[in-house]
Protein backbone atom coordinates (compact mmCIF):
# COMPACT_ATOMS: atom_id res chain seq x y z
CA UNK A 1 0.00 0.00 0.00
CA UNK A 2 1.40 3.64 -0.86
CA UNK A 3 0.45 6.01 1.24
CA UNK A 4 1.17 9.96 0.73
CA UNK A 5 2.19 12.30 3.39
CA UNK A 6 1.75 15.52 1.89
CA UNK A 7 3.28 18.15 4.85
CA UNK A 8 7.27 17.36 6.34
CA UNK A 9 6.79 19.48 9.79
CA UNK A 10 4.86 18.18 13.18
CA UNK A 11 1.94 16.53 11.85
CA UNK A 12 3.73 15.44 8.82
CA UNK A 13 6.46 13.87 10.22
CA UNK A 14 4.52 12.15 12.85
CA UNK A 15 2.38 10.52 10.67
CA UNK A 16 4.85 9.15 8.32
CA UNK A 17 7.38 7.71 11.02
CA UNK A 18 4.31 6.13 12.93
CA UNK A 19 3.00 4.68 10.04
CA UNK A 20 6.17 2.96 9.24
CA UNK A 21 6.99 1.88 12.77
CA UNK A 22 3.32 0.23 13.36
CA UNK A 23 3.00 -0.81 9.23
CA UNK A 24 6.79 -1.35 8.57
CA UNK A 25 7.49 -3.20 5.09
CA UNK A 26 3.33 -3.73 4.73
CA UNK A 27 3.37 0.01 3.64
CA UNK A 28 5.31 2.36 0.87
CA UNK A 29 5.16 6.13 2.53
CA UNK A 30 6.12 9.31 0.89
CA UNK A 31 6.43 12.57 1.99
CA UNK A 32 6.20 15.72 -0.15
CA UNK A 33 7.18 18.77 0.76
CA UNK A 34 8.26 21.54 -0.98
CA UNK A 35 11.20 22.65 1.59
CA UNK A 36 14.19 20.37 1.90
CA UNK A 37 14.59 21.31 5.39
CA UNK A 38 12.59 20.75 9.39
CA UNK A 39 12.12 23.84 10.86
CA UNK A 40 11.50 23.63 14.87
CA UNK A 41 8.89 26.61 14.31
CA UNK A 42 8.34 27.30 18.16
CA UNK A 43 12.32 27.91 18.68
CA UNK A 44 12.13 30.52 15.54
CA UNK A 45 11.54 33.04 18.77
CA UNK A 46 15.00 32.65 19.38
CA UNK A 47 16.39 33.84 16.18
CA UNK A 48 15.92 37.28 16.37
CA UNK A 49 17.18 37.84 19.62
CA UNK A 50 20.76 35.69 19.10
CA UNK A 51 19.63 32.87 21.09
CA UNK A 52 19.89 30.37 18.03
CA UNK A 53 20.59 30.50 14.84
CA UNK A 54 18.84 28.55 11.88
CA UNK A 55 21.16 26.15 11.49
CA UNK A 56 20.29 25.45 15.08
CA UNK A 57 16.84 24.58 14.65
CA UNK A 58 16.19 22.67 10.95
CA UNK A 59 17.32 19.46 10.10
CA UNK A 60 17.26 17.75 6.93
CA UNK A 61 14.37 15.75 6.07
CA UNK A 62 15.09 13.94 3.40
CA UNK A 63 18.00 12.48 5.55
CA UNK A 64 15.90 11.70 8.81
CA UNK A 65 13.35 10.10 6.87
CA UNK A 66 15.26 8.23 3.95
CA UNK A 67 17.07 6.71 7.51
CA UNK A 68 13.83 5.47 8.48
CA UNK A 69 12.51 3.89 4.94
CA UNK A 70 10.87 6.32 3.92
CA UNK A 71 10.98 8.25 0.93
CA UNK A 72 10.95 12.29 0.08
CA UNK A 73 10.08 14.07 -3.15
CA UNK A 74 10.94 17.87 -2.46
CA UNK A 75 8.19 19.42 -4.65
CA UNK A 76 4.86 21.86 -4.02
CA UNK A 77 1.91 20.23 -4.12
CA UNK A 78 -0.47 21.64 -6.33
CA UNK A 79 -3.94 20.00 -6.98
CA UNK A 80 -5.77 16.67 -5.75
CA UNK A 81 -7.54 14.87 -7.72
CA UNK A 82 -9.39 12.64 -5.17
CA UNK A 83 -11.40 10.68 -7.99
CA UNK A 84 -8.16 9.27 -9.84
CA UNK A 85 -6.31 9.71 -6.56
CA UNK A 86 -3.16 11.42 -7.76
CA UNK A 87 -1.67 14.61 -6.77
CA UNK A 88 -0.08 17.16 -9.54
CA UNK A 89 2.77 18.81 -7.81
CA UNK A 90 5.84 21.11 -9.60
CA UNK A 91 7.65 17.45 -9.92
CA UNK A 92 4.71 15.68 -11.76
CA UNK A 93 2.11 13.52 -10.98
CA UNK A 94 1.87 11.07 -7.88
CA UNK A 95 -0.28 8.10 -7.11
CA UNK A 96 -1.76 7.10 -4.38
CA UNK A 97 -3.38 4.60 -2.18
CA UNK A 98 -3.93 6.51 0.86
CA UNK A 99 -3.41 10.27 1.48
CA UNK A 100 -2.59 12.43 4.54
CA UNK A 101 -2.94 15.98 4.09
CA UNK A 102 -0.55 17.70 6.98
CA UNK A 103 0.39 20.87 5.04
CA UNK A 104 0.19 23.41 7.98
CA UNK A 105 -1.09 26.98 7.40
CA UNK A 106 -0.91 29.93 5.21
CA UNK A 107 -0.61 33.03 6.84
CA UNK A 108 -2.73 35.84 5.84
CA UNK A 109 -0.45 38.85 6.13
CA UNK A 110 -3.42 41.04 4.33
CA UNK A 111 -6.01 41.02 6.77
CA UNK A 112 -4.99 44.66 7.14
CA UNK A 113 -3.63 47.70 5.27
CA UNK A 114 -0.21 47.78 6.02
CA UNK A 115 0.29 44.60 7.86
CA UNK A 116 2.24 42.90 4.87
CA UNK A 117 4.24 46.15 4.05
CA UNK A 118 5.01 47.42 8.37
CA UNK A 119 5.12 44.83 10.47
CA UNK A 120 6.79 41.59 11.01
CA UNK A 121 6.44 38.27 11.36
CA UNK A 122 8.23 35.68 13.99
CA UNK A 123 7.04 32.70 12.86
CA UNK A 124 9.35 31.66 9.54
CA UNK A 125 12.88 31.45 8.93
CA UNK A 126 12.78 34.47 6.66
CA UNK A 127 10.58 36.84 9.23
CA UNK A 128 12.47 36.17 12.25
CA UNK A 129 16.07 36.86 10.29
CA UNK A 130 13.79 40.02 9.19
CA UNK A 131 13.51 40.83 12.84
CA UNK A 132 17.23 40.13 13.55
CA UNK A 133 18.41 42.67 11.24
CA UNK A 134 15.92 45.09 12.28
CA UNK A 135 16.99 44.94 16.20
CA UNK A 136 20.49 45.33 14.99
CA UNK A 137 19.44 48.94 13.76
CA UNK A 138 16.66 49.70 16.73
CA UNK A 139 19.12 49.33 19.18
CA UNK A 140 20.91 52.51 17.67
CA UNK A 141 17.63 54.29 17.70
CA UNK A 142 15.05 53.06 20.06
CA UNK A 143 11.40 54.16 19.53
CA UNK A 144 7.81 52.79 20.60
CA UNK A 145 7.16 48.94 20.24
CA UNK A 146 3.57 47.41 19.78
CA UNK A 147 3.64 43.24 19.35
CA UNK A 148 0.84 41.72 19.57
CA UNK A 149 -1.79 39.38 17.18
CA UNK A 150 -4.15 40.72 14.48
CA UNK A 151 -8.22 40.18 14.46
CA UNK A 152 -9.24 36.62 13.55
CA UNK A 153 -5.84 35.27 14.55
CA UNK A 154 -5.34 32.47 16.61
CA UNK A 155 -1.80 31.69 17.84
CA UNK A 156 -1.72 34.59 20.86
CA UNK A 157 1.25 32.18 22.72
CA UNK A 158 3.53 33.01 20.09
CA UNK A 159 2.52 36.73 20.35
CA UNK A 160 2.92 36.86 24.41
CA UNK A 161 6.10 34.92 23.93
CA UNK A 162 7.63 37.87 21.86
CA UNK A 163 6.38 39.96 24.04
CA UNK A 164 7.91 39.09 27.17
CA UNK A 165 10.82 38.39 24.98
CA UNK A 166 11.70 41.65 23.32
CA UNK A 167 11.23 42.88 27.21
CA UNK A 168 13.85 41.13 28.10
CA UNK A 169 16.43 42.23 24.99
CA UNK A 170 15.82 45.64 26.02
CA UNK A 171 16.43 45.68 29.51
CA UNK A 172 19.72 43.96 28.60
CA UNK A 173 20.38 46.17 26.09
CA UNK A 174 19.28 49.04 28.39
CA UNK A 175 17.04 50.79 26.59
CA UNK A 176 14.12 49.28 28.14
CA UNK A 177 13.56 53.27 29.90
CA UNK A 178 13.85 54.69 26.10
CA UNK A 179 10.71 52.43 24.99
CA UNK A 180 6.94 52.49 24.85
CA UNK A 181 6.58 49.06 24.85
CA UNK A 182 2.43 48.06 23.93
CA UNK A 183 0.25 45.04 23.52
CA UNK A 184 -2.42 44.41 21.29
CA UNK A 185 -4.75 41.34 21.27
CA UNK A 186 -8.57 40.78 19.82
CA UNK A 187 -8.68 38.77 22.90
CA UNK A 188 -11.69 39.86 25.38
CA UNK A 189 -9.50 39.65 28.25
CA UNK A 190 -5.77 38.94 28.81
CA UNK A 191 -4.65 34.74 28.91
CA UNK A 192 -8.23 34.06 26.98
CA UNK A 193 -5.70 32.64 24.16
CA UNK A 194 -8.51 31.54 22.05
CA UNK A 195 -9.84 28.60 24.54
CA UNK A 196 -11.79 31.27 26.86
CA UNK A 197 -8.50 31.27 29.38
CA UNK A 198 -7.39 29.26 32.23
CA UNK A 199 -7.94 29.85 36.04
CA UNK A 200 -5.95 32.60 37.08
CA UNK A 201 -4.57 33.43 33.86
CA UNK A 202 -6.04 37.05 33.45
CA UNK A 203 -5.37 38.06 36.92
CA UNK A 204 -0.98 36.60 36.61
CA UNK A 205 -0.92 38.01 32.89
CA UNK A 206 -1.81 41.79 34.16
CA UNK A 207 0.42 41.91 37.08
CA UNK A 208 3.41 40.69 34.87
CA UNK A 209 2.55 43.54 32.42
CA UNK A 210 2.14 46.22 35.19
CA UNK A 211 5.35 44.63 36.63
CA UNK A 212 7.65 44.84 33.24
CA UNK A 213 5.70 48.36 32.79
CA UNK A 214 3.64 46.67 29.35
CA UNK A 215 1.39 48.85 28.42
CA UNK A 216 -1.96 46.56 26.57
CA UNK A 217 -5.07 47.17 24.76
CA UNK A 218 -7.53 43.83 24.74
CA UNK A 219 -10.54 43.25 22.35
CA UNK A 220 -8.59 45.27 19.65
CA UNK A 221 -9.02 45.04 15.89
CA UNK A 222 -6.60 46.72 13.35
CA UNK A 223 -7.41 49.22 10.83
CA UNK A 224 -4.42 50.41 9.73
CA UNK A 225 -0.36 49.46 10.33
CA UNK A 226 2.13 52.55 8.96
CA UNK A 227 6.09 53.10 9.26
CA UNK A 228 5.03 54.81 12.46
CA UNK A 229 1.57 53.69 13.93
CA UNK A 230 -0.60 51.29 14.65
CA UNK A 231 -4.29 52.66 13.76
CA UNK A 232 -7.04 50.97 15.54
CA UNK A 233 -10.64 50.41 14.24
CA UNK A 234 -11.40 52.58 17.48
CA UNK A 235 -9.62 55.36 16.02
CA UNK A 236 -6.69 55.28 18.18
CA UNK A 237 -3.03 55.24 16.67
CA UNK A 238 -0.25 53.92 18.65
CA UNK A 239 2.81 54.98 18.12
CA UNK A 240 5.62 52.35 16.67
CA UNK A 241 8.86 52.22 15.25
CA UNK A 242 8.51 48.49 15.00
CA UNK A 243 5.87 46.10 14.93
CA UNK A 244 5.46 42.43 15.26
CA UNK A 245 2.26 41.34 14.63
CA UNK A 246 0.59 37.31 14.79
CA UNK A 247 -1.64 37.20 11.36
CA UNK A 248 -4.33 35.03 11.25
CA UNK A 249 -4.12 31.54 9.51
CA UNK A 250 -5.75 30.32 6.35
CA UNK A 251 -5.71 27.46 4.42
CA UNK A 252 -3.28 26.14 2.00
CA UNK A 253 -3.33 26.80 -1.84
CA UNK A 254 -3.28 23.20 -2.50
CA UNK A 255 -6.45 22.74 -0.88
CA UNK A 256 -8.19 25.91 -1.96
CA UNK A 257 -6.64 24.32 -5.72
CA UNK A 258 -9.07 20.89 -4.82
CA UNK A 259 -12.71 21.64 -4.86
CA UNK A 260 -14.14 18.24 -4.61
CA UNK A 261 -12.85 17.74 -1.27
CA UNK A 262 -15.16 20.61 -0.13
CA UNK A 263 -12.92 23.06 1.92
CA UNK A 264 -14.04 25.65 3.81
CA UNK A 265 -14.21 29.04 3.38
CA UNK A 266 -10.88 29.50 5.19
CA UNK A 267 -9.54 26.88 2.90
CA UNK A 268 -9.50 24.12 5.90
CA UNK A 269 -10.35 20.48 5.75
CA UNK A 270 -13.43 18.80 7.24
CA UNK A 271 -12.68 15.65 8.70
CA UNK A 272 -14.72 13.51 11.37
CA UNK A 273 -12.90 12.54 15.14
CA UNK A 274 -11.17 9.69 13.11
CA UNK A 275 -9.48 12.63 10.59
CA UNK A 276 -10.73 11.28 7.94
CA UNK A 277 -12.54 12.89 4.84
CA UNK A 278 -16.63 12.42 4.95
CA UNK A 279 -16.90 12.19 1.22
CA UNK A 280 -13.54 9.89 0.80
CA UNK A 281 -12.45 7.39 3.34
CA UNK A 282 -8.94 7.31 1.58
CA UNK A 283 -8.10 11.12 2.24
CA UNK A 284 -7.27 12.37 6.03
CA UNK A 285 -5.90 15.47 7.52
CA UNK A 286 -3.72 16.13 10.21
CA UNK A 287 -2.61 19.18 11.93
CA UNK A 288 -3.35 22.85 11.03
CA UNK A 289 -4.85 21.41 8.00
CA UNK A 290 -8.06 20.65 10.16
CA UNK A 291 -11.05 22.58 10.48
CA UNK A 292 -11.40 23.20 14.34
CA UNK A 293 -15.49 25.09 15.67
CA UNK A 294 -13.62 27.33 18.34
CA UNK A 295 -15.29 26.23 21.27
CA UNK A 296 -16.20 29.75 22.28
CA UNK A 297 -18.58 32.26 21.39
CA UNK A 298 -17.16 34.87 19.48
CA UNK A 299 -15.68 38.15 20.64
CA UNK A 300 -16.64 41.36 19.90
CA UNK A 301 -13.39 41.36 17.87
CA UNK A 302 -13.22 38.17 16.13
CA UNK A 303 -10.37 36.02 17.02
CA UNK A 304 -9.59 32.33 16.16
CA UNK A 305 -8.72 28.70 18.16
CA UNK A 306 -4.82 27.85 18.93
CA UNK A 307 -3.42 25.42 16.45
CA UNK A 308 -0.27 23.92 18.24
CA UNK A 309 2.24 21.38 17.94
CA UNK A 310 1.00 19.11 20.58
CA UNK A 311 -2.36 18.19 18.99
CA UNK A 312 -0.79 18.22 15.93
CA UNK A 313 1.19 15.77 16.91
CA UNK A 314 -1.50 14.01 18.05
CA UNK A 315 -4.22 13.81 15.28
CA UNK A 316 -0.88 13.03 13.49
CA UNK A 317 -0.88 9.65 15.72
CA UNK A 318 -4.20 9.00 15.13
CA UNK A 319 -4.17 9.17 11.26
CA UNK A 320 -1.10 6.66 11.52
CA UNK A 321 -2.67 4.11 13.52
CA UNK A 322 -6.02 4.27 11.66
CA UNK A 323 -4.95 3.82 8.51
CA UNK A 324 -2.76 0.87 10.54
CA UNK A 325 -6.10 -0.37 11.44
CA UNK A 326 -7.56 -0.27 7.85
CA UNK A 327 -4.65 -2.14 6.52
CA UNK A 328 -4.82 -5.09 9.52
CA UNK A 329 -8.34 -5.23 8.34
CA UNK A 330 -10.01 -4.21 11.82
CA UNK A 331 -13.27 -2.23 11.51
CA UNK A 332 -13.33 -0.14 14.36
CA UNK A 333 -11.67 3.45 14.07
CA UNK A 334 -9.64 5.79 16.59
CA UNK A 335 -11.68 8.93 17.29
CA UNK A 336 -11.09 11.70 19.70
CA UNK A 337 -12.01 15.19 19.15
CA UNK A 338 -9.52 17.91 18.47
CA UNK A 339 -11.25 19.58 21.79
CA UNK A 340 -10.40 16.89 23.71
CA UNK A 341 -6.68 16.93 23.17
CA UNK A 342 -4.68 18.84 25.85
CA UNK A 343 -3.17 21.53 25.12
CA UNK A 344 0.54 21.10 26.44
CA UNK A 345 3.03 24.52 26.09
CA UNK A 346 5.88 25.83 27.51
CA UNK A 347 6.01 29.26 26.96
CA UNK A 348 9.26 30.96 27.50
CA UNK A 349 8.63 34.66 28.60
CA UNK A 350 13.20 36.15 28.28
CA UNK A 351 13.68 35.08 31.79
CA UNK A 352 10.82 33.44 33.17
CA UNK A 353 9.09 30.29 31.87
CA UNK A 354 5.09 29.39 31.82
CA UNK A 355 3.79 25.84 31.37
CA UNK A 356 -0.04 25.72 30.27
CA UNK A 357 -2.15 22.97 30.65
CA UNK A 358 -5.59 23.52 29.93
CA UNK A 359 -6.32 19.90 30.65
CA UNK A 360 -5.87 20.82 34.19
CA UNK A 361 -7.43 24.42 33.89
CA UNK A 362 -4.01 25.65 35.25
CA UNK A 363 -1.62 28.05 34.30
CA UNK A 364 1.70 27.79 35.98
CA UNK A 365 4.71 30.39 36.19
CA UNK A 366 7.56 29.10 36.89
Amino acid sequence: MKTVVVGGNFAGLTTALELKRKLKDQVNVLVIDKSPVFTFIPSLIWVPFKRRDIKDITLDRKKILNKKGIDFLRAEALKIDPDKHVIYTTEGEVSYDQLVIATGPKVDFDVAPGVRQYAYYVGTQDGAMKIRKRLEEFVKNPGPIVVGATQYAGCMGAGYEFLFNIDHWLRKNNIRDRVKLTWITPEPYLGHFGIEGMTGAEAMLKRFLKMLDIDFRTEAAIKEVTPTEVILESGEAIPSVFTMLMPPFIGVDLIKNSPQLEPTSTGYLQVDDTYRHPKYPNIWAAGIAVNVVPPFKPGKVPFGSPKTGFPSDETGKIVAENIARMVRGEQKLKAKKWGDIPAICVLDAGNKEVIILTSADFLFFA
